[in-house]
C-alpha cells in the first residue's frame, strides 16, 4: 500500500483551511467558492475546507461548499473530540481530519496529558467518525518531534479503528528533508496505512520536505497556494506539482497552466501579493538581464529555463540593466521596431548599463526610446 507510485499521489489543498490559518487573513464566502471551484478545475483531488467547529457561519461556509457538488472530496479539521466531528457532519461533509498532539512536548506542556490518554481519546474520537460513515485522516500534530515507537502504536491503533490514512505534521518546520525521509519511511515499513505528509516552511523547507514524504512512501500531501500559513507558511501547491513534474518525472494531472491565474486570484483575497521573485509563479522568475544569459535564452530558452514560463500561465522578460549585453539591447530594440549599427549601438548599451546603474532599476521602453533618439542624431 505505501510503495512509492506516482499514480497513487494525491494532492490535497488546505488554502481555505490552514490557508487562512495565516495571521490576519480571512477570505469571503465568495472568495472561498472561487478558489475552491479553480482547485477543484485543475484537478486537486482533494481540499481541505474549514474548520466547522468555529461555528454557525464556518459551518455554513462548508456547507456551501458541499453544494458545489465539486469532483474534489471536501475534508475539514476537526480536534479529536465528538463535538467537532459532529459540527462537521452538520456541515455535510463525509470525509474529516481528526487531529491530536503526539508529541511529548505537546502532551505534557500543552495538554498536560499522557499518552495514555491521547491513544483513548484516538480511539473514541475515530470511533465515532467511522460509526457515521466518514472518511477519515488522523492527523498527529507535531509528529516530526515525537517518539517514533509512540507513532507506529498511534498508526496500529488508527488502522485497527478503521481510520482510512494517518497525517504525519512537521509543525514547526524543523526536519531537514534527509530525517523526515527517514521519519516517514520507517512508518511505512511498520504500519500498512495510508501516510499523508503536512509540511511548514519556517526553514524554507517545506517544499523539499513534501517531496522527501511522498519519496519515502507517503500517498498524501498537504499544499496551499502560494504557500500561504501558520508563520511561514506550507509547502505551495505551484512548486509541489512543478516539483513532481520536473524534477521527480511525475504527473500529478494537475492543469498548470491556471497557476498564475490562481496565484494571483488568491493573493489579491488574501491580501498577500505574490512577490516577483516567488518560485515558479514569480512575475519575474523568467526575466534575464545579464548578456551572457539573454544570449542563451535568445538562441534555445532551454540553455536557461528549466520549463516553458506557458507551463504555468507567465511569459519571458528580456530586461534592459547593468548587466544587460550586446544582444538583449538589439533583440529589444528590434523589438521596438528600431534599428542601430555598428559604434553606435556600442555607445548606447554603454549609456543604457549607466542609466540603469545610476536609476537602480532595469530601463523602461520609454527610456530606451529616448536614449536611442539621441543616440541616432548623434549618429
Amino acid at each position: 500500500m505505501n510503495d512509492y507510485t506516482p499514480a497513487a499521489i494525491v494532492i490535497d489543498d488546505t488554502t481555505l483551511r490552514d490557508g487562512e490559518q495565516t495571521a490576519g487573513v480571512v477570505f469571503s464566502l465568495q472568495e472561498k467558492i472561487e478558489i475552491a471551484r479553480m482547485l477543484d478545475e485543475i484537478g486537486v483531488g482533494e481540499i481541505e475546507c474549514g474548520i466547522p467547529a468555529m461555528g454557525k457561519e464556518e459551518q455554513a461556509s462548508v456547507r456551501a461548499l458541499v453544494d458545489l457538488g465539486l469532483k474534489a472530496r471536501l475534508i475539514t479539521w476537526n480536534r479529536a473530540v465528538i463535538q467537532d466531528i459532529q459540527a462537521s457532519l452538520d456541515a455535510g461533509v463525509g470525509a474529516v481530519d481528526i487531529s491530536l498532539s503526539v508529541s511529548d512536548q505537546h502532551i505534557v506542556h500543552k495538554l498536560g496529558k499522557s499518552r495514555e490518554w491521547v491513544k483513548e481519546q484516538l480511539k473514541v474520537a475515530l470511533g465515532f467518525a467511522k460509526a457515521h460513515g466518514l472518511y477519515v485522516s488522523v492527523g498527529g500534530e507535531d509528529a516530526s518531534r515525537a517518539d517514533r515507537d509512540f507513532l507506529v502504536e498511534l498508526l496500529e491503533i488508527a488502522r485497527g479503528h478503521g481510520a482510512d490514512r494517518f497525517r504525519y505534521c512537521d509543525t514547526l518546520g524543523i526536519l531537514d528533508p534527509f530525517t523526515l525521509y527517514e521519519h516517514v519511511r520507517y512508518l511505512c515499513e511498520r504500519v500498512e496505512i495510508d501516510l499523508e505528509v503536512h509540511t511548514h516552511n519556517d526553514l524554507g523547507l517545506a517544499t523539499a520536505n513534501a517531496l522527501a514524504g511522498l519519496r519515502a512512501g507517503a500517498r498524501f500531501v498537504n499544499t496551499t497556494v502560494n504557500g500561504l500559513g501558520e508563520r511561514a507558511g506550507n509547502a505551495a501547491l505551484e512548486e509541489v506539482v512543478m516539483a513532481l513534474k520536473h524534477a521527480c518525472a511525475i504527473e500529478t494531472g494537475i492543469d498548470t497552466s491556471r497557476f498564475v491565474e490562481l496565484s494571483r486570484y488568491v493573493g489579491k483575497a488574501s491580501a498577500r501579493p505574490v512577490p516577483d521573485w516567488k518560485a515558479v509563479v514569480g512575475e519575474r522568475v523568467f526575466s534575464h538581464e545579464a548578456g551572457l544569459h539573454t544570449d542563451g535564452v535568445l538562441k534555445d530558452a532551454a540553455n536557461y529555463e528549466g520549463f516553458d514560463p506557458a507551463e504555468v500561465g507567465l511569459h519571458r522578460h528580456l530586461v534592459l540593466g547593468k548587466h544587460s549585453g550586446r544582444h538583449g539591447l538589439m533583440q529589444r530594440l528590434e523589438s521596438l521596431g528600431l534599428t542601430l549599427e555598428g559604434g553606435a549601438a556600442t555607445v548606447l548599451l554603454d549609456e543604457v548599463r549607466a542609466l540603469a546603474q545610476r536609476n537602480k532599476r532595469p530601463l523602461s521602453d520609454r527610456e530606451l526610446v529616448t536614449l536611442y533618439g539621441a543616440r541616432k542624431l548623434v549618429a
